[in-house]
């Protein structure tokens, strides 16, 4: 059952359950989309109602932030633990591979999602790139009509939040024969190598956000969200 946070749905399930249900859903030719949630968006969807209305007609919300771990301890939920998006990239081309589901890529830089899928292609031996597009692609109709010949079963979207959910919206319709959708932000970057994930002390401890704010002190702003949602999150419990 999802949990609920200042009227924002996060999915309690982990990767492997994810998969699973995703599998499920493939059998029955439902599609599913992914979109990672953290206490950045939640604070966002308070002002936006597109961004809220976005998540929430999401299958699934992952909880890819430490705060929403904190605020479901706060609440007495059942989310244990993170499934970044990232990872849950990851644990998707584990899947493919495994299961013969060609993939697509599309978003980033033009070398970024070149490099990116080589280093997929090694990293997952036997997967199917059925195709790539960068995400400078101005022709919406010719990247529609380019995936769906392509044979894809499940397509990474890494144009940024919400514009790469907005655009799954917008066409998800006109790609029946793609089953899983995930906006994945700037995962490619991450696959390519040009940008390198926090250390795992940072990681296995929920603190990348710290990294990242050390790493890059002008993020202060964005990361004063988390002190927002979580006094959010009390103030609405105790009322």
């Amino acid at each position: 059952m999802k949990e609920s946070y200042l009227g924002v749905q996060v999915s309690p399930l982990t990767y492997e359950g994810i998969v699973t249900e995703i599998k499920s859903r493939m059998t029955q030719g439902q599609q599913s989309t992914i979109i990672a949630v953290n206490p950045e968006k939640v604070m966002t969807a308070q002002k936006n109602p597109e961004v809220k209305d976005l998540i929430n007609s999401s299958t699934f919300q992952i909880a890819d932030g430490v705060g929403i771990l904190l605020a479901s301890k706060l609440k007495k939920g059942n989310i244990k633990s993170r499934v970044t998006g990232v990872d849950m990239m990851a644990r998707l081309l584990k899947f493919a591979a495994e299961d013969n589901h060609p993939i697509y890529l599309y978003g980033a830089k033009k070398e970024v999602v070149e490099l990116a899928a080589t280093n997929i292609q090694r990293d997952n031996p036997g997967i199917e790139i059925a195709g790539m597009t960068d995400g400078y692609e101005q022709d919406e109709q010719a990247l529609i009509d380019r995936i769906h010949s392509s044979g894809a079963a499940i397509i990474f979207v890494a144009l940024g939040s919400p514009k790469q959910e907005l655009w799954i919206q917008r066409n998800i319709s006109k790609l029946p024969n793609v089953f899983v959708f995930q906006g994945v932000g700037g995962s490619f970057d991450v696959f390519s190598g040009t940008v390198k994930r926090a250390p795992a002390l940072f990681r296995k401890t929920g603190t990348e956000w710290l990294y990242r704010l050390l790493s890059n002190p002008t993020r202060l702003k964005r990361q004063l969200n988390l002190p927002r949602f979580l006094l959010s999150i009390l103030f609405n419990r105790r009322n």
